[in-house]
């Protein structure tokens, strides 16, 4: 399995494994900016499909070999998870990401991934999103766990249908109360513990300035990485994820000046406590650039 971080995941593609582009997106690298795309098996795709589209992932593994794009799968369960575990060609994608992952299936899921070395994203989405004591021991599962898990995503659709709400366009989350302590909750619980947060999916592809307004609150709140659900948001997401000068300037005088506390453009530098930040914002100049 290959290490990255993950600040290269970048704009992450939902696709059904039924789509008719599949085989393009992961085999012959039809947007060649994408960073990682997850091959859906759950909600993507109708209950009716499910065989045929396992097929199609079955098939498709024996000819996949790894290449720039980072590739996971989101299984239907666990059940299903147990058998790609099985299928040919399954060591060469790097990781799952895991639905509706929840206090009912979380060590089951785990248990079954511990063997291997994937990069696991669990997606929580049901109703321990509203109760903190949950989130906490779903964190004390994952942090138990010798699974590689870094990111931990949510499920802002599910979020809304189970408030029985639907946003509008042009208009972040964070603007609806409920939703904006729920998300806050969620990560204070997972980044205080070291897990990154990816951004929830925003359902309008056509909406180009409310999405950029979204990731910019976002990487305000420490979110980084995105579902999307259409190529025209790659761009965009990617141009927003350069670091600026400024940023970077200050990120190597924290990492290189030798001592704890000095100053810089006018305000204090704590090289203890701000020199993770600064490798980050780094990293991130590394794989977006500089503005």
């Amino acid at each position: 399995m290959r290490e990255f971080s993950y600040l290269e995941l970048g704009a992450t593609l939902f696709i059904p494994a039924t789509h008719k582009h599949l085989e393009a997106v992961i085999l012959e690298n039809k947007y060649p900016e994408l960073k990682s795309v997850v091959i859906d098996l759950e909600d993507g795709i109708d209950d009716e499909q499910t065989q045929e589209a396992y097929e199609r992932v079955k098939k498709l593994l024996e000819g996949y070999k790894p290449k720039k794009l980072l590739v996971f799968i989101r299984p239907k369960n666990i059940a299903m998870l147990e058998q790609l575990l099985f299928l040919k060609g399954i060591l060469n994608i790097d990781g799952f990401v895991l639905p509706k992952f929840s206090l009912a299936n979380a060590k089951a899921y785990l248990e079954f991934l511990e063997p291997f070395k994937f990069f696991v994203m669990p997606s929580i989405e049901a109703k321990e999103l509203f109760n903190l004591n949950s989130l906490i021991e779903l964190r004390e599962i994952i942090l138990a766990s010798s699974v590689n898990i870094k990111l931990i995503r949510f499920g802002l659709e599910d979020m809304l249908s189970q408030l029985k709400m639907k946003r509008p366009s042009n208009r972040t989350y964070f603007k609806l109360s409920s939703v904006s302590y729920v998300v806050g909750s969620f990560i204070a619980t997972f980044k205080s513990a070291g897990f990154a947060i990816s951004g929830g999916v925003y359902p309008y592809f056509n909406d180009t300035q409310g999405f950029l307004k979204e990731v910019q609150k976002e990487l305000e709140e420490g979110l980084f990485s995105k579902t999307i659900i259409h190529p025209n948001q790659i761009k965009p997401l990617h141009d927003l994820y350069k670091v600026s000068q400024k940023e970077f300037n200050e990120a190597l005088y924290v990492m290189e000046n030798k001592h704890n506390v000095s100053s810089y453009d006018g305000k204090m530098v704590e090289r203890k406590t701000q020199l993770n930040n600064a490798k980050e914002i780094v990293l991130r100049a590394e794989v977006y650039g500089v503005v």
